[in-house]
């Protein structure tokens, strides 16, 4: 979708910000009334721009004691290998993120898991050994924040 103006990203940043705004709350953000608001925030689902809103959890509160990035070389770049190579890692509760990237890299996790036993035994069984995986390289997080505003060099059209 293009032509985004001021009014929609004002809306898009106030709900990246806070997704449980109610209707009325975003149209005093945006100064619109609220049915205009609501017809802007159902166009921007419709056309897409807006996809969902979430809930952000405490990894801690579940258990989650570790998490980790892991970038993956593949042994092959067609798609008859790395689609259900996608498909395999992203049925892995662990894995939370899967990017397709350019590098010296070829996947790129964010995984989340209990303790480094967790991690090694997930790296080692359901990953390394797969038969599309070159080489497996990890990272630990020490912190990861999440900024939900929008860029500021997103200017409305």
């Amino acid at each position: 979708m293009t032509g985004l103006d001021r009014i929609d990203l004002a809306l898009l940043g106030a709900l990246q910000n806070d997704a449980r705004l109610s209707n009325k709350e975003l149209a005093g953000k945006a100064g619109l009334a609220p049915s205009s608001t609501l017809g802007r925030i159902q166009r921007l689902r419709a056309a897409g721009v807006l996809r969902g809103a979430h809930a952000e959890v405490d990894p801690t509160a579940l258990g989650i004691g570790l998490e980790a990035l892991v970038f993956i070389r593949m042994v092959s770049h067609s798609q008859q290998q790395s689609d259900p190579f996608r498909d395999h890692l992203l049925a892995q509760p662990e894995v939370t993120t899967f990017w397709y990237v350019g590098g010296e890299d070829d996947v790129l996790l964010h995984v989340m898991v209990k303790d480094a036993r967790h991690l090694h035994d997930l790296l080692q069984s359901r990953i390394a050994s797969r038969s599309e995986v070159d080489r497996v390289r990890t990272e630990i997080v020490f912190e990861h924040v999440r900024k939900p505003a929008l860029p500021s060099y997103v200017e409305p059209r």
